[in-house]
């Protein structure tokens, strides 16, 4: 029997554990789960060693732990492959938006439901399960292969950087593939070549010393919420282009191909602003939507709070205002370059009678953009062309994902996406799902790639 058949066989067997571990409410973000997280670590620990990988370790970090493991024995002259993915999973509140109870998972029409059966604990089950059939019928693989799994990539792998920088010698590969990740369709692969890096910060500007009677003291005194709304009108032109002195610096401009393999995928206007809600699509002047949304930075208000919010009116001249923003940035810039370049706008324009902070939050990542030629990437759209029997779409996402850069700063290798989720999927909302034929089509797909790379 050839691996492929093993993996036939195999399938209910495949499904069932599935089940097991998307049981586990591994969720990173609440303190309630903590242990629940690791005992998700032992799981995978354990399966890794169940599929024939040696070393499986759960290793800590200053937060939720990782785990680690390997099979190194194809030989020096076969190249090392790292295999990234994370088993901790978004909150499943409201659970009475679910259909059935989030961590009692189901199988109904050919789909897993259940919170982290797509995100991602289907995908990174998958690459194990392609390796457990390698080893079960061959007694070997074709390459070296390492597997890092982390339990805080839902919220942003805050301890992961330290982790990785002690731990070069035992992640170290010549290339990176993540099992957490997206295809454009369910007969349409894509190979996703950049994602926006992130930059968070809050402007709160102040004026009295506590609210005051807008009778008594409006127009003798400055008002900070109608300051902070002149501040933030001033970030943007009236177009849609950012304003802020310095912020564009260091941006990569698009090519012509870059924009062309943008251009080759299909888009619907009209089904996008169906979909948002919107009644038209707006934004930097010069480039199409999807060009503004898969490769050129943004700055958004996330969220303003000044004065009274209750039902009502109450008269008052509010003490402080302030507002969340958000930038999604892209290659070159640098959260702390763009950070700098807003504080200083803000500063230089803040009207009379107020006086303002301008704070960076928590979460931040680097752009990622994968270089043109890369060899892994060559070979990934090669094995989903075959295994979909169409070419995969060149992609960019508008989203961060702080691992991939990284991975890129501690180990000098940029990772390719090669996960079989769907954006459908309700990642992150009540009713996710996994496609088994995903599923069962993405171990045959990974065992393809290690064939690819070992020959």
């Amino acid at each position: 029997m050839d691996w492929q058949g093993y993996l036939d066989r195999e399938q209910p067997r495949f499904v069932a554990e599935l089940l097991d571990f998307v049981r586990i409410p591994s969720v990173s973000a609440k303190p309630e789960n903590i242990g629940d997280v690791r005992r998700a670590a032992d799981w995978v620990a354990a399966r890794l060693t169940a599929a024939g990988a040696e070393h499986a370790e759960v290793l800590p970090t200053a937060g939720h732990p990782v785990v680690c493991a390997d099979w190194l024995h194809a030989g020096a002259d076969r190249p090392t492959i790292l295999i990234y993915g994370h088993f901790d999973v978004q909150p499943a509140e409201p659970f009475d938006l679910w259909s059935s109870p989030p961590f009692e998972p189901q199988v109904r029409d050919g789909r897993v439901w259940g919170r982290g059966a797509s995100d991602d604990k289907g995908g990174m089950l998958i690459p194990i399960l392609a390796v457990e059939a390698m080893l079960r019928t061959a007694g070997r693989l074709p390459v070296n292969v390492r597997f890092f799994f982390e339990g805080q990539e839902e919220i942003g792998s805050p301890d992961l950087p330290p982790f990785v920088s002690a731990n070069t010698d035992r992640l170290k590969a010549d290339m990176i593939f993540s099992a957490d990740g997206l295809q454009w369709a369910p007969d349409q692969p894509q190979i996703v070549e950049g994602l926006k890096g992130l930059v968070s910060l809050e402007i709160r500007v102040q004026g009295p010393r506590s609210d005051q009677h807008s009778g008594l003291h409006g127009g003798g005194i400055a008002n900070p919420a109608m300051a902070l709304a002149q501040v933030l009108a001033g970030l943007k032109a009236a177009d849609g282009r950012i304003t802020v002195a310095g912020f564009y610096d260091d941006v990569l401009p698009l090519s012509e191909a870059d924009r062309a393999a943008i251009a080759r995928v299909p888009y619907d206007e009209a089904a996008y602003l169906a979909e948002t809600g919107a009644p038209a699509a707006v934004g930097e002047p010069g480039y199409s939507t999807r060009e503004r949304l898969w490769a050129r930075p943004t700055l958004e208000v996330n969220g303003l709070t000044s004065g009274w919010q209750g039902a009502g009116t109450k008269t008052v001249l509010p003490a402080e205002a302030r507002a969340k923003i958000t930038c999604r940035l892209v290659a070159a810039q640098t959260p702390e370059r763009v950070f700098d370049a807003i504080r200083a706008h803000v500063l230089a324009h803040l009207p009379p009678g107020v006086t303002a902070e301008v704070v960076q939050n928590p979460g931040r990542a680097d752009p990622f953009l994968l270089p043109a030629g890369h060899n892994a990437t060559a070979a990934a759209a090669e094995v989903l062309a075959q295994v979909y029997g169409r070419a995969p779409y060149r992609t960019r996402l508008g989203g961060s994902i702080p691992v991939m850069t990284t991975l890129l700063e501690h180990l000098g290798v940029h990772a390719v996406m090669f996960g079989f989720s769907h954006d459908d999927e309700n990642l992150h909302a009540p009713d996710e799902f996994f496609r088994l034929d995903a599923f069962r089509l993405g171990q045959t797909a990974y065992g393809r790639l290690l064939e690819r790379l070992g020959a």
